[in-house]
Order: structure tokens, then C-alpha cells, then sequence
């Protein structure tokens, strides 16, 4: 029936079951560094909200949050991504024991966060508008990046406070969240924490760039699952010389996008600590039409 939930086991045959990250991919934590090292890497006006921790409690526990409300969505274009951004963000800082996450990708574009430059795209504006590449500004942290089809985007929306986390620390756990997620495709990554994101054999394969409004978070992580990687050449993504590669060239196992997006939002869940994983399949506006289904997490 539309509008209400349905439990279904942890072995779930929609999302299979939910489970830790498993093998070298469990060593990523041990090897964070310091919050300080990736903390300019979020908007700074920002930063005031989430560094607040007592001296020697940078690093807590988690508080383990209720419940985490997942969108596995098509293509959004980032005006609607940005209305939907707002709109959870908000409805998060007036309930700060949950947390959402996006999970989508987005039109042929290139956006450029506070770290990024116009010097990083090669190509004229004249050239950009024959290839209908759209360039935006947008307020997150990290630098430029491409957007392609092939691509999964993961946006969490969470209450750093409610977890317990500092900015800094916050960035390094997606770093860390990308590495154990590369794993479980037989890659090992390297996180890089000068300018956010992870590589595989020297290249990047996930871009990282966080924004955070009333100590919540928003934007997120962006894997290359199977684009294109030719246009890479023309986009220095985060400042990098060398063009992005993608999960589909380094693998050595199949790559499928809906596991990808599947796997996220189970490490997510798993990492941040919820207890409870609901998941919807369209937009949470019509959310009495809304198709999902409800998860309990971790039990």
C-alpha cells in the first residue's frame, strides 16, 4: 500500500544483506590522519558549528542516530538536487538523530567548489557551449569536477553534533568510506588528503567535496563506476594533472552500477552507526506516493 512501510529482513533481496565492510578495506580507519589535515577543505565559514569538541575528544565514539532515509534517484539536475539538499538539510537540523543520503547522478556538466579554479578547464567557453557543458559555481568544498553519465553520486545529510564528529573528521570518514567501498571490487585506494578524493594506481577514481550548513552536512562523494574517461583529459578534476580513471577499467570483477549504489548506502549506514535504513525510490516530495521500504540496520 502506498505511504506505509515494509520490514523486510536483513538478508533483504532488494538491497541483499547489510553488512560491514570485510578484508584490507577494514584497515582504512587505522590509517586516517589528523582532523586539521582535511579541515580547510570545508566551506569556512562553516567550520565554527562542528569544532566545538572538548580538548582530547576531537575523535569520540559515535552516538548511534535512529535512523538514516535513503533516495536511490535517476538523474537529477542540480537545481532539483539543490531544492532537495535544502529541504533535508533543514528537516535534519530539527531532528538531529536522523540522517538522509541522495544517491543519484547528474547531467553533462562541470561544477567548481571553493578549492577549484576556471584555469582547471581546458577548453573555451566556446567549446564548452558546442559540447552543452554547463560550468557552475557551487558552495562546497573540494575543487572542480566533471559530471558524467557512469557516474554515483552519495550526498549524506547528517548532524556532525548528533554523531559526535568534527568537520575534519567528518571528511575523513568518506575518504575512508570510499576506500573500504573500492575494496570490495578487489582495488586498493589511496586516500589524499591535501586535495580530497581517492586513487587507484595514481589516478583518482572518487572526488570529495563537503558543505555544511547549520552543522549539517551536505554534497558528499562522487565515484567513477563506468564513464566515459576521455573527457577527463579536458577537466582537471580537483586540480590534477592526471585525467580520472573509473571502477570499470581498474577492477578486475563486473561493475554494476546499481551494487555500487547499493553498497554505499549500506556503508554509510554502517559507518555513521543507523540503526534503521529506509529506502525510497523517488522523490520525497509526493511522499504519501512515495514507493520504499524500511530496513532495521545492525540488528
Amino acid at each position: 500500500m502506498a505511504g506505509r512501510a515494509k520490514l523486510i529482513s536483513r538478508r533483504s533481496p532488494v538491497l541483499g544483506p547489510l553488512r560491514p565492510p570485510e578484508g584490507p578495506a577494514e584497515r582504512s580507519r587505522a590509517s586516517l590522519r589528523p582532523a586539521d589535515e582535511v579541515m580547510r577543505h570545508v566551506r569556512a565559514e562553516d567550520r565554527g558549528s562542528t569544532e566545538n569538541a572538548p580538548p582530547g575528544e576531537a575523535f569520540p565514539d559515535y552516538v548511534p542516530a535512529r535512523g538514516l532515509t535513503a533516495y536511490l534517484l535517476g538523474r537529477l539536475d542540480f537545481e532539483t538536487l539543490n531544492a532537495l539538499q535544502r529541504r533535508l538539510i533543514y528537516e535534519v537540523s530539527g531532528d538531529r538523530d536522523r540522517g538522509a543520503v541522495i544517491v543519484c547522478d547528474h547531467p553533462v556538466g562541470i561544477t567548481i567548489g571553493r578549492e577549484g579554479s576556471a584555469a582547471h578547464v581546458r577548453p573555451s567557453a566556446e567549446q564548452l557551449a558546442l559540447r552543452g557543458w554547463p560550468v557552475r559555481w557551487v558552495a562546497r568544498g573540494g575543487g572542480t569536477m566533471l559530471h558524467l553519465p557512469g557516474q554515483v553520486t552519495c550526498y549524506p545529510i547528517v548532524a556532525l553534533d548528533a554523531l559526535r564528529l568534527t568537520a575534519g573528521r567528518f571528511v575523513q570518514e568518506l575518504l575512508a568510506l570510499a576506500v573500504d567501498l573500492l575494496g570490495e571490487f578487489g582495488l586498493t585506494g589511496t586516500p589524499d588528503y591535501e586535495r580530497p578524493g581517492v586513487r587507484v594506481a595514481g589516478r583518482r577514481l572518487v572526488h570529495v567535496g563537503v558543505a555544511i550548513r547549520r552543522g549539517v552536512t551536505g554534497f558528499g562523494l562522487i565515484v567513477n563506476v563506468d564513464p566515459d574517461l576521455a573527457p577527463f583529459w579536458d577537466v582537471r578534476c580537483d586540480g590534477d594533472p592526471m585525467p580520472m580513471t573509473s571502477l570499470a577499467r581498474e577492477s578486475p570483477h563486473r561493475v554494476r552500477r546499481t551494487t555500487v549504489r547499493q553498497r554505499l548506502v549500506e556503508l554509510l549506514a554502517h559507518r555513521f552507526g543507523f540503526d534503521r535504513l529506509s529506502v525510497f525510490h523517488n522523490d520525497p516530495a509526493p511522499l504519501s506516493q512515495s514507493r520504499h521500504h524500511a530496513l532495521p540496520h545492525g540488528s
